[in-house]
């Protein structure tokens, strides 16, 4: 990694450490010309999907390097808290990976040890676009200290085990996903339900007294809400959803005149 990328990379760990409130957007599509465009306009890390979108490893590496140098952290939510999809997600060299689907302390100590080298975890060694930019040895020992983990609290079990969940040494932060939230909890298509409210702010009052951040899946509409409440790692919406909105807004325009 050249000396900016990596002051990139390490920068963004570092606030998230340092608790102010940092902004992303989902990057749905495999186009890299759309997450290059997004780039530039402020965000401070967007969430890579592959679990909901048609994303392929192929299409999370063109779109690392469309963006790369510009500031905007990768956190790339991988299809399953599996080692394999781990492994070749961080391969490519990310910030750090989003895992989905983490409900109990088990299976956050399982996604921990998938991200990290031995003997803290059981990641294989083979890095392969990471060391294009730096050595080999350096990005090895490092990586464990500067790849960021977060897992997705998403369902009824994960809101009743959260405490064992942010106890587990080296995980960074949580995201929690509202619209399965909101289905786990019998409120299927309903995530402003009071029900998920309260199940939210449980969640969020796990997080005081340590080290992981609390993140949230916002949508346009909830940030400064969720922003007052105490999230910091915030997903604002995705990339469609901003086309939709801009598109919308326009032929409103138009057919008003």
């Amino acid at each position: 990694m050249n000396s900016i990328s990596k002051e990139f990379f390490m920068r963004f760990k570092d606030r998230l450490k340092g608790g102010e409130p940092l902004l992303g957007a989902v990057i749905s599509t495999p186009e890299p010309d759309i997450a290059e465009f997004m780039s530039t306009l402020g965000f401070d890390w967007f969430w890579i999907d592959m679990e909901h979108c048609p994303l392929e490893i192929k299409s999370v590496q063109t779109i690392l390097q469309a963006i790369r140098g510009s500031g905007v952290a990768s956190l790339v939510r991988v299809p399953w808290n599996d080692p394999v999809y781990i492994k070749r997600v961080l391969d490519l060299g990310p910030d750090g990976v989003i895992i989905p689907w983490v409900n109990n302390r088990v299976e956050a100590e399982n996604a921990v040890k998938y991200c990290m080298y031995p003997p803290k975890g059981i990641r294989g060694c083979g890095p392969r676009r990471p060391v294009w930019f730096r050595g080999f040895t350096e990005y090895v020992t490092k990586a464990d200290e500067e790849v960021v983990i977060a897992v997705q609290i998403e369902t009824k079990e994960a809101v009743e085990k959260i405490k064992g969940i942010v106890s587990v040494k080296g995980l960074d932060a949580t995201i929690i996903g509202p619209a399965d939230l909101s289905a786990s909890l019998g409120f299927l298509g309903h995530p402003e339900n009071p029900a998920v409210a309260e199940a939210i702010r449980t969640v969020l009052e796990a997080h005081k007294g340590t080290s992981v951040t609390p993140g949230i899946f916002s949508g346009i509409n909830n940030v400064e809400r969720y922003l007052e409440m105490g999230f910091k790692l915030i997903c604002v919406g995705s990339d469609l959803d901003f086309l939709a909105a801009g598109a919308k807004e326009a032929l409103r325009k138009v057919k008003k005149t």
